[in-house]
């Protein structure tokens, strides 16, 4: 029987009692909640190097040594912020003081870095840089999820 006042959404009833209800976290859920949070970080970083080693592979075989390392060099615009921004947010967890605005703001330095390195690359190796080859590991590697979804256990 609820005990507060209780409203009517649609189909659901909703007991304003309940909602007032906190959920706390012993310090081992906490710990196995942290632990898998940092697997998952190093899961997503594995898949996204993998696939931007797989598009150097394929640029190379398709289209020469400087295609190949043109696409590592894209992939690695990417690869490098986001595996610091990953270790940053590891360490967030692990001390505790992760918070929504140390994503944000985590989030958004990594994209300004990749626009640097990207800029960095057009300026540096603008005469052997093959940009169809750059761009594929640049993609290939910010869909490295997509590895990790086709290889995901159905349970």
């Amino acid at each position: 029987m609820p005990q507060g006042p209780v409203e009517s959404r649609g189909r659901e009833v909703f007991d304003q009692g309940e909602a007032e209800k906190v959920l706390v976290l012993s310090d081992a859920d906490r710990a196995a909640l942290n632990a898998q949070a940092s697997r998952g970080l190093l899961l997503a970083l594995a898949a996204q190097g993998a696939m931007g080693l797989a598009a150097a592979v394929i640029a190379g075989v398709v289209g020469g040594a400087a295609a190949g390392w043109s696409a590592l060099a894209g992939a690695g615009a990417y690869f490098i912020p986001n595996a610091l921004f990953a270790l940053r947010l590891a360490v967030s967890v692990r001390a505790g003081k992760a918070s929504p605005f140390t994503f944000l703001s985590g989030e958004l330095i990594k994209l300004f870095a990749t626009a640097v390195l990207l800029w960095l690359l057009s300026r540096v190796a603008q005469d052997s840089l093959v940009w169809p080859a750059a761009l594929l590991g640049l993609i290939l590697t910010l869909k490295g999820y997509l590895l990790l979804l086709m290889f995901r256990k159905l349970s």
